[in-house]
């Protein structure tokens, strides 16, 4: 597999004042397999230490934090020679030793010669704090659409779309709707990728992802306190009837009756920390900087991957089969919406998204993004049909410059509106900045 992130962790190996990094994600994101991978290819050795259910590792950080000791003894824990510079230390689970991950700070501060690389599922990341200022974080999300494709063996697609070459790409569009049909059916997480990749079946795809949604709720029980489980599995537990509504607007009382979000701050602060849900606020109004115009009480939830929303949705692979395009309209549009969602999160990691409505709730655009000085609105359509009225009334409303269509067409540009196909969402930025 190819991930975009191997060139983030290349990039932070040739830094001169290093920091140890923290690489986090939802569990089986692929944090080991891409570690592993990078220590492989960019270092002579690395020096590999997972803690879970592995007390030998947990005490070598119980006496006291002497990175010299420390170092000595992982060497041993490894088998392998940890030598300055040219030997990746990997933490892996490192959620299940607070010690070594208080340990960062001391690598940072005595030993910057020794790369440190810490991964861990953000569930258990997020307990008990991080050395501040001491660390770098990346966040490794699902595979995007494009890594997809070259999973799969359709590499000439991918290469299109990251050209942008929008005239080959109308040439070929039925193949790659046909591709992204399969990407909302499977989705990024990588075991379901690589067992798709490998069977075609998507049977077999689906059993690995209801491993996968088990997995999560056990991490609900095992890392959340108490008190919130009950809370954070309510809202797991109604995403996807939350986004199956015309209106996906969040909301407690559908949830179940007479619930106050004062009652689940904290519940939705934990699966946000988690990366298992995808929070939008609503802006009231689309101006500079959008922060200030958020309106914290209102908000859409998407989860951290399209495949298993298909899953818990009870997708059926028939409808990956009809030829209708039932698939982008599923659950009207929420896929669409989920897909462009967790699209803007991996390829775009410091862009806020919001969504506007108007104070009736009768116009809506799904996505308002900052650009630079730009406010740009961003309507999703699941089909071919890209008529909308909400994107009518904010444009005669706020008169924005240049306006976005995410749908099943191809590119063109009309004034200030541009249609984009909807297999070419990771795109938009550079096509943005490519016209400027």
């Amino acid at each position: 597999m190819q991930r975009q992130t191997m060139k983030q962790l290349k990039n932070w190996a040739k830094q001169p004042n290093r920091r140890p990094l923290i690489l986090h994600g939802v569990r089986q994101v692929g944090k080991t397999w891409l570690m592993q991978t990078f220590g492989r290819e960019n270092f002579k050795k690395t020096a590999y230490i997972n803690f879970d259910h592995n007390p030998v590792a947990q005490n070598i950080f119980a006496k006291d934090l002497n990175i010299k000791r420390i170092v000595s003894e992982l060497s041993i824990e490894a088998n392998t020679a940890i030598t300055p510079n040219d030997t990746l230390i990997v933490f892996d689970e490192v959620q299940e030793c607070q010690a070594a991950k208080n340990s960062l700070k001391y690598f940072y501060e005595n030993a910057p010669e020794y790369p440190v690389i810490a991964a861990g599922s953000l569930l258990g990341v997020a307990q008990g704090g991080m050395p501040v200022g001491k660390v770098d974080l990346l966040t490794l999300r699902p595979m995007t659409f494009l890594e997809f494709l070259l999973a799969v063996g359709e590499d000439r697609f991918a290469r299109l779309i990251r050209n942008r070459d929008f005239a080959s790409l109308s040439t070929f569009q039925d193949k790659i709707s046909d591709n992204l049909k399969q990407y909302f059916y499977v989705g990024g997480m990588p075991e379901a990728v690589k067992t798709y990749a490998a069977t075609r079946n998507l049977n077999e795809t689906r059993q690995v992802q209801h491993r996968l949604l088990d997995a999560y709720y056990a991490d609900f029980t095992r890392h959340i306190p108490a008190g919130e489980i009950a809370r954070v599995k309510l809202i797991w537990d109604s995403l996807p009837e939350q986004l199956a509504k015309e209106n996906k607007r969040f909301t407690y009382s559908e949830m179940k009756p007479g619930s106050r979000g004062r009652e689940y701050e904290t519940a939705l602060q934990w699966l946000k920390d988690a990366g298992m849900a995808l929070k939008l606020n609503r802006v009231k109004l689309p101006q500079l900087p959008l922060a200030a115009y958020a309106d914290a009480k209102l908000f859409k939830l998407y989860m951290p991957d399209i495949g298993l929303l298909a899953a818990r949705s009870a997708l059926a692979p028939r409808a990956y089969l009809e030829s209708n395009n039932q698939v982008f309209t599923h659950f009207k549009g929420a896929l669409a919406e989920q897909f462009v969602a967790q699209e803007f999160a991996a390829n775009y990691t410091h862009l806020p998204l919001y969504y506007w409505s108007n104070e009736t709730n009768t116009a809506e655009i799904e996505f308002i993004i900052q650009l630079n000085d730009l406010i740009i609105p961003l309507e999703v359509k699941s089909g071919k049909n890209v008529k909308s009225r909400s994107l009518k009334t904010y444009r005669e409303k706020f008169n924005p410059p240049i306006s976005l269509r995410a749908a099943l067409v191809n590119y063109s540009r009309n004034k200030g509106l541009r249609d984009i196909p909807l297999y070419a969402i990771s795109e938009i930025g550079a096509l943005l900045e490519a016209e400027n």
